[in-house]
């Protein structure tokens, strides 16, 4: 392929595979049923995969070269809760999986998954939950996990009835998605956060296969299922991975730079700078390509990159984000920010390896990548003053 672009692309395969990915529960440490749903993706579409004992996806676009490679990594977890305590009156003391508030808890419909596969229904509701019986009390009470509870859509009005339901600390509670797709392209879900960005790699595999494309390098596809547990992509890279991009969610609020219609990449987040290499030629594909994109910076926010770098992988990473409005709530995107997300990477799997040198873990100086040197004020002045003046441009006055 010589010059891939966003408009290959298939958005109809990128929004049936969301839906679908939507429509199955996979809070951390629940993951199995999304990573077989992914696998039959990868199968579907003839790319190799393994899988880590623990279920987290590797899969490989062969390239012409197989050292050094490169990787992209999504996540298929997603936040969710699990059950503190079998409370007196019948309901559920919840605990976060994740890291989300309690806020955006408060009457979410759920399942409550228990040990015998069986799946309870139920509402996440505050304490107070009745301004009937409250009053403002409704308004006041402070937002915390503390202050809400899990109602089951079952007869139960005790601990022993919860017990005799099969309902037990511990349970995984998963969030409905309920999601929502606008025919003018907006997307209101829960879990957008990743399973969006998982749609967008699997749209890539796609675009890459019915091109028959030969890539230049091999390129790994990871599908992490520990993120929002801050574990990522600690567990599933190997030595030969030299750069690593991991794709995520770019976060619509005031003080953020993120292209809501495009792609953003991140430039720093809450560990630290992405690489400069990488990251400048990712942008730099953005422009060769006529991607709408941005730049940004994120104080609260760790991907799988910075699992991968604090496992101890000595590797080029960096973070490009789908738009994300509300983040760990009731999320919102647009298909044409995931599109421009996709067509980026499409592009960069076609682009040669910044450096052949990242092959060898440790090598001379000769070898290294130089940094532009910066001009010396003093000399550059100096230079100035002995150069022959320009000519006067002539006056605009006749």
């Amino acid at each position: 392929m010589t010059n891939p672009s966003s408009s290959m692309i298939d958005r109809r395969y990128l929004l049936d595979v969301l839906a679908r990915l939507l429509a199955i529960p996979s809070p951390s440490g629940m993951t199995d049923e999304i990573v077989v749903a992914v696998t039959a993706e990868l199968e579907a579409l003839g790319v190799r995969y393994s899988l880590t004992r623990r279920g987290a996806i590797r899969a490989d676009l062969e390239g012409e070269r197989h050292d050094p490679d490169r990787a992209i990594v999504a996540h298929v977890d997603t936040l969710g809760a699990a059950v503190k305590q079998l409370k007196p009156n019948g309901r559920l003391e919840l605990v976060p999986i994740g890291s989300w508030s309690a806020r955006f808890a408060e009457g979410a419909r759920v399942f409550i998954h228990s040990d015998d596969a069986r799946r309870f229904r139920g509402t996440i509701l505050p304490l107070k939950a009745s301004g009937h019986t409250y009053n403002e009390e409704v308004d006041t009470q402070a937002v915390a996990w503390t202050n809400v509870e899990l109602r089951l859509d079952e007869r139960c009005a005790s601990a022993e009835d919860l017990l005799a339901l099969g309902v037990n600390v511990g349970d995984t509670v998963s969030i409905n998605a309920a999601p929502e797709f606008a025919e003018n392209g907006f997307i209101n879900s829960r879990h957008l956060d990743d399973k969006a960005g998982v749609a967008a790699l699997l749209a890539v595999a796609k675009a890459v296969r019915d091109a028959k494309s030969t890539l230049p390098v091999d390129c790994h596809l990871l599908f992490t299922i520990s993120e929002e547990v801050g574990v990522g992509a600690s567990h599933i890279l190997h030595g030969d991975v030299a750069e690593l991009v991991s794709i995520d969610n770019g976060t619509i609020a005031p003080g953020q730079n993120t292209c809501e219609y495009g792609v953003t990449i991140s430039m720093q987040d809450s560990s630290g700078p992405f690489d400069w290499h990488l990251t400048r030629h990712l942008l730099a594909l953005c422009r060769e390509k006529n991607i709408e994109h941005s730049r940004d910076v994120f104080r609260y926010y760790r991907s799988d990159a910075a699992a991968a770098l604090e496992a101890g992988n000595d590797i080029r990473t960096a973070l490009v984000c789908f738009a994300l409005d509300a983040s760990h709530g009731y999320e919102r995107t647009h298909v044409d920010s995931l599109v421009a997300l996709a067509g980026l990477l499409l592009a960069y799997v076609h682009s040669e390896p910044r450096f052949h040198r990242d092959a060898v873990a440790l090598g001379p100086l000769a070898d290294f990548p130089q940094p532009v040197p910066e001009p010396d004020h003093e000399s550059t002045v100096q230079a100035a003053s002995t150069q022959t003046p320009p000519a006067q441009a002539p006056s605009d006055r006749s």
